[in-house]
């Protein structure tokens, strides 16, 4: 007897717009505010005030679209983060490094003007600036988030298996990422954190 085989998920059409900072086809969005990101940056008191001043609007934000959870699937989306500082660090999201963590991501950008911060649990570190046209391939096993050092919204697409899941909570037990991305004249540098005590080994 011959089984039916089985429906697969349909094709979706996906339109990045890296200004408004949308993904037309998208399934799914979730939202960062100021307020939830206490303790991300390291000038409490900056943070603190930005805080008191805060208009409620999203810092960062991710569209996202997954049409299927099978073996072998992927997940594209649009990640943007809006340009500021708290104190003398740039915008960033809270990074993460996959659940599986020879899961590898592709980061591609659209609009703005950011930096990958990557760093491995073997003590190496990246930064790598990505503007549009331009492609960051992070293998698996690297720590990573995005870090906004224009003065526009950073927009890049983003895509993943579908099986990787994220660890958000890797950076924060180790006291924030290995390198700060802060501001350098007109520009940005890296420089170490001093309350960073190393990653745990999965």
């Amino acid at each position: 007897m011959t089984s039916t085989p089985t429906r697969p998920a349909p094709p979706v059409l996906l339109q990045a717009h890296g200004l408004q900072g949308a993904l037309g086809g998208s399934d799914g969005r979730y939202e960062k505010f100021l307020g939830d990101l206490a303790g991300l940056y390291r000038d409490s008191t900056a943070y603190a005030a930005a805080l008191a001043a805060d208009a409620g609007d999203p810092v960062y934000w991710v569209e996202s679209s997954t049409p299927e959870q099978a073996e072998g699937a992927l997940t594209v989306g649009i990640s943007v983060l809006e340009p500021g500082r708290i104190g003398d660090e740039f915008f960033m999201t809270r990074g993460h490094m996959h659940r599986r963590a020879d899961r590898a991501e592709l980061y591609y950008g659209v609009a703005g003007r950011g930096v990958i911060l990557l760093e491995s649990l073997t003590g190496e570190s990246r930064a790598l600036e990505i503007n549009p046209g331009q492609a960051v391939h992070i293998p698996g096993h690297w720590v990573h988030r995005s870090v906004n050092v224009g003065h526009a919204r950073l927009a890049t697409l983003f895509c993943y298996p579908t099986d990787a899941g994220q660890d958000y909570t890797l950076i924060e037990e180790a006291g924030g990422m290995a390198q700060l991305v802060v501001r350098d004249g007109d520009g940005w540098a890296t420089r170490p954190n001093p309350d960073h005590i190393g990653y745990r080994r999965g």
